[in-house]
């Protein structure tokens, strides 16, 4: 398996291309901005996009989304309870964050729920439900790595002030979900550097 992360746009989200070293099929996980960086990334990497998963809908992770979608023909997957948020997220976190969104984003092709499997090629991934930080919040785990979105950082969770969050539901979200995981599990976060299941297990005040 092929994983690059990308960190783009001005709150340095992290997008993430992974590719399957054997077929050359990928998805991207949370385009939030730099579409080019992004297209110019996968064109290097020498893959062909079929999917394209946004772990919430939050405007840092769907900002380049529209425009490389309409570049690669991908299918746009997101979970079901996040749906009504693609058009009403964006402009609610705008004014406290002072951005503008360069393109609405397109309706989902592929509406996720727990449990769904994600087949990349010869990868396949888990979906994870983990509201708290979104309603709809999902991660993916799958050969040994878990694309944690803003559920789980490194020694930190996401915020739940955001509406449709809720402290409880992503505490019970990362204990139920993530941390069954097995402690070499490595964590791929939607921001900040990647972590391991066992490093959070131990060392994240939030869990302990």
């Amino acid at each position: 398996m092929i994983v690059k992360m990308l960190v783009v746009g001005p709150l340095a989200s992290n997008c993430y291309i992974i590719g399957s070293s054997s077929t050359k099929q990928g998805m991207i996980i949370d385009p939030g901005a730099e579409a080019g960086t992004i297209l110019k990334t996968v064109q290097q990497m020498g893959l062909s996009i079929s999917l394209i998963v946004v772990t919430h809908a939050h405007i840092d992770h769907i900002d380049a989304l529209r425009a490389v979608k309409e570049r690669t023909n991908a299918q746009f997957a997101i979970h079901d309870e996040e749906k009504e948020l693609l058009s009403a997220a964006p402009m609610r976190m705008l004014i406290p964050l002072g951005l503008t969104p360069s393109k609405s984003p397109p309706q989902p092709d592929r509406l996720l729920k727990d449990g769904d499997r994600i087949d990349v090629g010869d990868l396949r991934f888990e979906v994870l439900h983990t509201p708290g930080h979104s309603p709809g919040g999902i991660c993916l785990s799958g050969h040994g790595v878990v694309f944690s979105g803003d559920t789980l950082f490194n020694f930190g969770i996401g915020r739940t002030d955001f509406p449709g969050g809720s402290y409880e539901r992503l505490i019970k979200s990362i204990r139920e979900k993530l941390m069954v995981l097995p402690d070499e599990t490595i964590v791929y976060p939607g921001h900040g550097p990647p972590t391991t299941i066992g490093d959070e297990r131990r060392g994240n005040p939030f869990i302990q």
